[in-house]
């Protein structure tokens, strides 16, 4: 018989070799490491344990390297059980005995002697974790000036921010739910409830939409009946608002199962649009669009507070061939703006080959974005572009890192 939180353990190791060896983000691993547990809490546990020894891990690897005679190698196992240890213990404040009885299991056949004596010379040792996360140093160079306070953003997880289908009601959803807005139509709530049971879910009122992930459609302004291309559609955040605020949306991508999320996100909230499924860099409409909205596919490197994965498998080379699917989507939503047309260019990236740089070769007429367009708090760029980051905002708990730019055609 399993020993209770074991099975959360073995789910929470795997889901960390999915992505230091094998580069798979969480979201996707999730689905086969959690195959065949059952208990919400158990499969929560098993995200948190691996989620916080990805924030802490080059912290966890140095108490680690602390303890032992020889280094462990990068990809030993016992390394591996070792930090999802410490992140139970440091971070989820799991009694020392309780680790070891859920831990040590995860090693029969391997060094349990080994993990042990590691784990309660640091126990002994009082060890603690700095106040922020330590970042890869390849990130930290890649991310400059801002990589120390970026880190400290992420020290622990985001709070939950909500898009409301009607923003005239912003104050009332504040006093329903207990939260805080920053911006017309939207609410901000501390995490811990399940979201499908919150007052006004079933209802469609609204939606769950990071703060910045709300800002390129709201850059487009009221629809008034005009058409909008939102291009990388699903899972629909971005369609819901556009539809919200007037505009006949057609939705796009490329993937059928993202597509049947956002089928279903209408649905609930009673919004429309036509959704099509195809390759964005293909397709052609019947005729000029108002607006495009590109949500590119990016890195996602500016998630970094909800999915600290990504500090540790995004590679140069990944940046450079986004970059390049981006510049060729950049040129292709041009190519279907009517005369005069908005074109919104988002990336959820703090790489500057994704944004800045992305956004200085593109010919269209630049389109600044204004200070009164953002929350109190953020300002454009002298280009009249917008930068964010976790470490934005850190008051009232901070935004994902996005990068955003806007252009009228000719």
């Amino acid at each position: 018989m399993d020993i209770p939180g074991l099975p959360a353990r073995r789910a929470a190791l795997r889901l960390l070799d999915a992505v230091l060896r094998r580069g798979e983000t969480l979201d996707l691993a999730a689905h086969g490491a959690l195959q065949g547990i059952r208990v919400d809490a158990d499969r929560a546990l098993a995200r948190a344990l691996a989620g916080e020894a990805l924030r802490w891990l080059v912290d966890l690897d140095a108490l680690i390297d602390s303890a032992t005679r020889q280094v462990l190698p990068d990809d030993a196992k016992a390394r591996s059980v070792l930090r999802l240890m410490l992140a139970g213990w440091l971070r989820l404040e799991t009694p020392p005995h309780a680790v070891i009885a859920t831990a040590l299991p995860l090693l029969v056949g391997g060094p349990k002697r080994l993990a042990h004596g590691v784990f309660s010379t640091l126990v002994k040792r009082t060890a603690r974790l700095p106040d922020a996360p330590t970042l890869p140093g390849v990130v930290a160079g890649r991310w400059g000036p801002r990589a120390e306070a970026i880190a400290a953003a992420i020290a622990v997880p985001p709070p939950l921010d909500l898009v409301l289908k009607h923003p005239a009601e912003t104050d009332a959803w504040c006093a329903t739910l207990g939260g805080m807005s920053l911006m017309p139509g939207q609410v901000r709530l501390p995490r811990g409830d399940m979201v499908e049971r919150m007052t006004g879910f079933a209802a469609g009122d609204w939606w769950v939409q990071d703060l910045a992930a709300s800002l390129p459609a709201r850059l487009l302004g009221p629809g008034e009946g005009r058409r909008v291309l939102d291009l990388c559609a699903a899972p629909g955040g971005k369609t819901l608002q556009l539809a919200a605020a007037g505009w006949r949306v057609t939705a796009l991508d490329l993937h059928a199962r993202r597509l049947d999320r956002l089928r279903a996100n209408l649905e609930r909230t009673g919004l429309a649009a036509t959704i099509v499924q195809a390759d964005a860099l293909d397709w052609q409409g019947d005729e000029p669009f108002d607006a495009v909205l590109l949500d590119a596919p990016c890195t996602a490197t500016g998630t970094c507070r909800r999915h600290p994965d990504v500090l540790h498998r995004i590679a140069p080379g990944h940046i450079h061939d986004m970059a390049e699917l981006q510049a060729r989507m950049i040129a292709h939503a041009a190519s279907l703006l009517a005369p005069g047309g908005r074109l919104v260019y988002a990336v959820c990236s703090l790489e500057r080959a994704e944004g800045e740089e992305q956004a200085a070769r593109v010919a269209l007429t630049p389109d600044p974005i204004g200070s009164d367009e953002l929350p109190q708090g953020l300002l454009p760029t002298p280009e009249g572009w917008l930068r964010t980051d976790p470490a934005m905002l850190g008051e009232a708990g901070g935004l994902d890192g996005f990068f955003i730019a806007r252009w009228r055609a000719p």
